[in-house]
């Protein structure tokens, strides 16, 4: 698919559609010459007019490697079929990265200190150990 204004043209290798998981699959070549990397959120919208998805916050796409010389970026892209169904197969940090979830807040130091205290005390004390702060 290529795109006038851009001139960025995509194009699709090892296309499955996995029922099991409620979504398409894909290598996806991104060829952008004369360009840098081509943002995700272009990516996202370009692919969302090819396969004609009711929405972009569907389609994930990770994994891109830009080829020496550049002009070509080659990565992974999935297209799930509902929000429902990615919500329930992708990993936290891909849900973060498409705004689907928060980020843990606090120092990484903080959330293991608490999960330790926590695990002193049992039942209804248990949740009254973290909301103190």
């Amino acid at each position: 698919m290529a795109d006038s204004k851009n001139s960025v043209t995509l194009r699709t290798r090892k296309f499955m559609i996995n029922r099991l998981l409620n979504r398409k699959q894909m290598i996806l070549d991104v060829l952008h010459p004369g360009q840098g990397p081509v943002s995700r959120k272009t990516l996202q919208s370009l692919l969302a007019k090819k396969f004609k998805t009711q929405s972009e916050k569907c389609i994930f796409v990770f994994g891109f490697k830009t080829a020496f010389g550049g002009a070509r970026s080659t990565g992974f892209a999935l297209i799930y079929d509902s929000l429902n169904d990615a919500l329930n197969c992708e990993p936290k940090y891909r849900l973060v990265r498409n705004e689907l979830a928060d980020k843990s807040t606090g120092s990484r130091k903080s959330r293991k200190e608490l999960k330790n205290k926590k695990k002193k005390f049992r039942g209804i004390k248990k949740a009254k150990v973290g909301g103190g702060k």
